[in-house]
This record gives structure tokens, C-alpha cells and sequence, in this order.
């Protein structure tokens, strides 16, 4: 009789004891599921550090052999203007010439003054980008040799590029990550809550783009980290 007793306090005690572990587990785990999720941003500025500059001019005529010299001499005039500003001579690089031949065009229609438009592409590629921002501030001075520029064509737009995201990065995901901390920080304070560890983090995608239409020299840098903090009492 005291043997069965003995042995029914026994399981009582395990079974409170088991229980309270139980409970234990449940608050714990209740407790680590409280979490805040928070974003960080950092944003900078850059300069441009590359530039591709297509330059379009056009010529029409009659004469293939008159419309080549023509070109030639164009071409000449304006490697001889790039060269005098400062642009490197392997920074300059030309199309093949092409030419459309109106009298060949299906839909063309009409007589025209000019049976031949020959379209050349001069594209200065460097790094240099101011030196070609002011280089472009006197194309006009090559009106005077009868040379106008086609620049309406969105094909033909100048290209503006940032290629040191490499050099900026890590400060930037640390900027980011900092901003992300001092979220939650504020979050848990409003909320009478301790900041715990990170329970995830992931960093988003950088995107370059240009800080407005009117400067596309001007790149705004953007990136933003997701993290997910654990909140204690």
C-alpha cells in the first residue's frame, strides 16, 4: 500500500515537473517569436566616372564619290576638334557610313532634291567625363565648317555610367545596416522592449540612376537591408 502511494506521488511530482518544462518550452519559444521587422536606407550621390558620346552628322547628295569626299573631309574637321580639346585619339571610334538611297525606297514617294543621305556615328567612349561635358559645350564651333549635329534621336543619346559601386559598397551596406538598428532600437523602446539579436537579414538589390532628367552626369546610389531583430522583456 505504501509502495503504491509512494510510487503515485512519484509520478505526480513528474508529471508537475514535466509540465512545467513544458510551460517553459511554450514561453520561450512565445518570447523568441517577438520580433520587429525594420529596413535600413543609404542613399548617395556620385559623379558619373564614364561617358559615352555618340555624335551624329549627316550629309546628302547626288554623287556617291562627292558624298564619301564630302564625309571624309567632315570626319577630319571633327577629329581635329575633339584632339584640340583634349580627346584622346584611341577614346574616338567611327561607323561605317550609311547610306540610304532614296530612289530605292519602296514607300519613299515623290521626286526628292538629294537621291543619297549618308549618315555617319562618331562615339567618344572615356572616362574623362568633364573633359567631354566641356567638350560639348563647343560643339557649336563646328557649325562654322558646315557640320550640324543630329541629336534628336533617342538612339543616339549620350550615355552616362558609375562603375565604382565596388569602392562604395561596404560602407554603404554598413550605413544601411546602422539605419536598420537604430529602427528597431526606437521600436523597442516605444514598446518598453529590449533589442535582441538578428534573427534574419537580407540585403536588397543597389540600383544607380540618375538623381534628375537634367543631370544624368549625377548618379544616385540606393540601397536597402531588410532585418528582422528579436525583442526581449
Amino acid at each position: 500500500m505504501q509502495s503504491r502511494v509512494k510510487e503515485t506521488v512519484i509520478l505526480a511530482v513528474a508529471i508537475l515537473c514535466l509540465g512545467a518544462f513544458f510551460y517553459r518550452a511554450q514561453i520561450d519559444v512565445k518570447e523568441r517569436d517577438r520580433v520587429v521587422f525594420v529596413r535600413g536606407l543609404a542613399e548617395r550621390e556620385v559623379p558619373a566616372d564614364f561617358v559615352i558620346w555618340p555624335i551624329v552628322y549627316k550629309e546628302v547628295g547626288n554623287d556617291l564619290a562627292e558624298l564619301s569626299a564630302t564625309l571624309q573631309s567632315k570626319t577630319q574637321i571633327l577629329e581635329k576638334f575633339l584632339l584640340e580639346n583634349g580627346v584622346k585619339k584611341e577614346n574616338i571610334t567611327y561607323s561605317t557610313p550609311a547610306i540610304v538611297d532614296a530612289d530605292g525606297e519602296l514607300y519613299s514617294g515623290g521626286k526628292h532634291n538629294y537621291r543619297y543621305v549618308a549618315t555617319v556615328v562618331a562615339t567618344v567612349a572615356t572616362n574623362d567625363v568633364a573633359l567631354v561635358r566641356k567638350t560639348m559645350e563647343k560643339q557649336g564651333e563646328l557649325l562654322k565648317h558646315g557640320i550640324a549635329f543630329s541629336g534628336s534621336d533617342y538612339q543616339y543619346r549620350t550615355i552616362y555610367s558609375f562603375n565604382g559601386l565596388n569602392e562604395i559598397k561596404p560602407a554603404m551596406i554598413d550605413e544601411a545596416t546602422k539605419n536598420a538598428r537604430t529602427a528597431a532600437e526606437k521600436f523597442a523602446k516605444d514598446s518598453d522592449s529590449k533589442l535582441g539579436k538578428i534573427k534574419t537579414a537580407t540585403q536588397g538589390v543597389f540600383s544607380i540612376e540618375n538623381r534628375d532628367e537634367n543631370t544624368p552626369y549625377i548618379k544616385k546610389v540606393r540601397v536597402v537591408t531588410n532585418v528582422q531583430y528579436f525583442l526581449e522583456d
